[in-house]
This record gives structure tokens, sequence and C-alpha cells, in this order.
């Protein structure tokens, strides 16, 4: 009897939609620059996010199956997380505040009578 394997593939990780590669690609590429600028080698940075070199160097390439926590801690070690905090802020979603608006009521439903009790 043969088993299928218990680990789930991911599409989105081993074959992501272009902009979100590309938008990987350059995440890790700016995230290599700030090392550098820092004088940091990828061995200190992997030490004080507290994960190896390899997942450094991943996010470096801007590879999709690495986690977010490691981009954060990286930004975060980086001083740059600041924009990751507000990237998807409700308040913000324009397009999300228009189709919430077209499915809120117009007017107040008629109540089913008044109450005597006050």
């Amino acid at each position: 009897m043969a088993f299928k394997s218990m680990v789930a593939t991911n599409k989105l990780q081993k074959a992501p939609p272009y902009p979100v590669s590309r938008t990987l690609t350059q995440l890790g590429a700016d995230l290599r620059t700030a090392r550098i600028r820092r004088n940091m080698t990828m061995q200190d940075a992997a030490s004080r996010i507290g994960t190896g070199v390899r997942a450094v160097m991943d996010a470096e390439k801007g590879k999709a199956s690495t986690g977010i926590v490691v981009y954060a801690g990286l930004l975060w070690l980086y001083d740059m997380l600041q924009p990751l905090e507000e990237l998807a802020d409700p308040s913000k979603d324009r397009e999300g505040i228009a189709l919430q608006a077209t499915r809120e009521r117009k007017r107040a439903r008629k109540s089913g009578g008044l109450d005597n009790d006050f």
C-alpha cells in the first residue's frame, strides 16, 4: 500500500505570481543591502534574530518558501519594521472600504411596533 507524502505542497511557494516573486526578490536584495551597510555578516544577522544562516541567505534571495517571521526579524534587526506594521492597515484599504459601503443598509428597518417597557 503506497502512502502519500504527509508534507503538503504549497503551489504559491513553488510558483508564486510574477508580481509576488518580483517583490520578494526586491525585498531580499534590499535586506542584503541593509545588512551590508551595517557591516554585518549573514552569521551576525542570523544569530541576532535567532535563526540559521540558511534562513538569512534564503530571505536575501527572496525565496517564497522563507517564513515571514524571518523577513520580519531581519526588518526589525535593521530598524525597518515600521512599514510592515502599517502594511495591511484596514483604514487604508480603499477597495475594501468601498465594497463594504455597498453592502451596508441604506435605511433603517421598520420596527415591529412600540414597546411599552419603559
